[in-house]
This record gives structure tokens, sequence and C-alpha cells, in this order.
């Protein structure tokens, strides 16, 4: 089944156009342009994938997508519940495509990846975001930990859509990346990912990550701990 979804999101992602200079001026300008673009990409991917409980974002990184930059994916995850099977996520503009099932593995383009081997968050490069709607409580504590972190690592980048950046972690791209609040959609098919590289996902706390959980960690496997800490 994995190869047949990967070829659905390939060629489904062929057709979006390449995104070109902003022109909307308002926010309703912007979510009108938003579902011109998304509901009929999502009524292809689930009118070709192979029947299932899908959890699609056509275009995770639609605020990139609508202001002409590369920076977004097309995320596709199978689920059975709240539990992750299989994903894929495909960055026209990058030209790859991470996938992963459960228990089998996660890989970028075909070829396994793995998280960084890195000891110190002294030398990492994390990344974070943060949901697409605001949620005030989780807006308030990465305000807090925002200071913390950024005494603590070599450099802080958000580099576009949260899906693809939890992927880079797993593939060692990135060392950690966390985000404060609830965005299961984009949450589930990435933390499979993670998870099959051999990365560790948590909340911000250390617990065992849910989609109701109020926070998102992924880090390699040296840095968590010391990532935990950080956050808190």
């Amino acid at each position: 089944m994995l190869n047949t979804v990967i070829e659905t999101v390939v060629a489904v992602a062929a057709r979006i156009p390449a995104p070109s200079a902003p022109t909307a001026t308002t926010l309703p300008d912007l979510l009108s342009r938003f579902t011109e673009l998304d509901e009929p990409l999502q009524a292809e991917l689930r009118d070709r994938l192979p029947a299932g409980e899908w959890v699609i974002d056509s275009l995770d990184g639609a605020v990139q997508y609508l202001q002409g930059l590369p920076q977004w994916c097309v995320t596709v995850t199978l689920v059975d519940g709240d539990t992750p099977r299989l994903t894929v996520l495909h960055s026209p503009a990058l030209g790859e495509t991470y996938a992963a099932e459960r228990g089998k593995g996660a890989w970028r383009d075909g070829a396994p990846i793995r998280p960084s081997a890195k000891v110190s968050l002294a030398a990492a490069l994390a990344g974070t975001s943060h949901p697409a709607t605001s949620q005030p409580d989780a807006d308030a504590a990465a305000g807090k930990a925002l200071p913390a972190v950024l005494g603590r690592i070599a450099a802080l980048r958000n580099l576009g859509p949260t899906s693809w950046q939890i992927a880079d972690v797993a593939a060692g791209r990135m060392d950690l990346f966390w985000l404060f609040g609830q965005d299961a959609e984009n949450l589930l098919g990435a933390s499979l990912i993670a998870t099959e590289a051999g990365a560790v996902v948590s909340t911000t706390t250390g617990a065992p990550w849910t989609p109701t959980s109020s926070g998102f960690l992924v880090a390699a496997p040296g840095l968590h701990s010391e990532a935990v800490a950080t956050l808190a």
C-alpha cells in the first residue's frame, strides 16, 4: 500500500500550481484563497487513496504557499483511531518524499533515515512553530520557554511546515523541534516518521504524546532529556 500512497500523493501534488507572489490583502482574502485550493485537493486525495481513515493536510505550510514561498508540503496519514499507521509527506519544491509505516521503518526517497547523534544542545539546530489557530495557554507557554531555549542552543529556526520540520529531525537534518498547543493534523503522521526513525517523541514535559496533549517535542535521543529540562 505504501508505494501506492506515495505515487498518489506525488501525482496530486504535481498538479498544484507553483506558489506565486501574494495577492491577498485581508484575512478573508487569505482564507478564501486557501479554501479554493484546499477543498478540491482534499477531495481528490480522498477519492484516490485506498480505503481507510485518512488525516489529510493538502497544504501543510499554507501560509508560506500563499506568500509565494516554497516551504510547504502535502501530507496524508492513515490512522486507526488516534494511532498513525502509515504516512507520506511530499515537498514539490524539494522533490523529496518522507514516508513511514508502523513497525517497518521511515524513509526519505526510499532510503532509511535516522536522527542526529548530537549530545549537547549547545551544538543543536532547533525548530519550532505554533498551531494555525491561536491557543492562549499555548501562546503564553511558548513565550516563557523561548528565552531559556535561546540561551542553550546553537540556532533556532522555523523552517516551514510543522510536519516537514519533524521529519527533518527524524532524518538528522535538524536536532529537535517543539510546539506548544494542539495540532494533531500536522503531528500525527510526522510523529510516526520520527518514532520509526529512532527519534524521541513526547510532550514538552517528557510525558507520552497523544493528539490531545498540550505540547509536542521531538529530539535526537542524546538531546531529549536536556530539551525537556530546558523547555520546563
